[in-house]
């Protein structure tokens, strides 16, 4: 109702529907950055595009700068460019073998790229490396990688991903998609209720990070309260 009657206000100033539908959307993505968090920041492409043409040019002129290697190999991560960051990656593994980050990292674009037990075996040997590399991320995206193939191994690593990284909403979400997708749905329902109660517990500032699975959670419970 609330929205209706701001679409009608801005109307009203602008003397244009249109204008005020612009308006209302632009209004609502920065509430939504704000607050919410669900959808996608539409300035970080810009962002990453600068930063990585200065790191490039930075390598340019020092070829054999690992540090540098490795922020442009997580920018292509980000950008989802798993082949060219597996390749910076590979380059820096030469130098820092010893690296649980690095490996894991490898590991992930591996996994993205389809090589699941190349992956695999990457990302295992980074948590032997350093049982918290990354706070238990590369766990997590173990787990999606085999969630079609091995619904049960994928809830092994989202169990270990929750045992390394207790504060995050993700891990007890997609813990109860996995259940949901086997038909446990006692477990399921379980899963998304520990989601909705630990955002509940968890600090202000870490609440922006997670709000987005908490309230996916309380869609599901309401779903399946429906259902029922």
């Amino acid at each position: 109702m609330s929205k209706v009657l701001l679409f009608f206000f801005l109307t009203w100033i602008t003397g244009s529907p249109i204008v005020a539908i612009v308006l209302l959307l632009v209004l609502l993505y920065f509430l939504d950055r704000r607050f919410i968090g669900l959808t996608p920041n539409v300035f970080r492409p810009i962002q990453r595009s600068r930063r990585l043409a200065k790191l490039r040019q930075e390598l340019r002129l020092s070829p054999h700068n690992n540090s540098t290697k490795l922020e442009i190999a997580r920018i292509l991560m980000e950008r989802k460019q798993y082949a060219d960051a597996a390749g910076m990656l590979e380059q820096v593994a030469e130098v820092m073998d010893d690296s649980a980050e690095v490996r894991a990292e490898l590991g992930i674009c591996r996994l993205k790229l389809g090589q699941i037990e190349q992956g695999k075996r990457l990302i295992l040997e980074a948590f032997d490396l350093n049982p918290r590399v990354k706070y238990g991320e590369p766990y997590l995206r173990l787990a999606e990688a085999v969630a079609e193939r091995d619904p049960d191994e994928a809830i092994g690593y989202l169990e270990k991903f929750s045992s390394v990284n207790s504060s995050s909403c993700e891990a007890y979400y997609r813990l109860g998609q996995l259940y949901h997708r086997l038909g446990r749905q006692t477990e399921a329902q379980r899963a998304f209720r520990e989601t909705v109660e630990l955002y509940r517990g968890l600090p202000k500032y870490k609440r922006r990070v997670e709000r987005r699975w908490a309230l996916l959670a309380r869609l599901k419970l309401t779903g399946g309260a429906s259902a029922r």
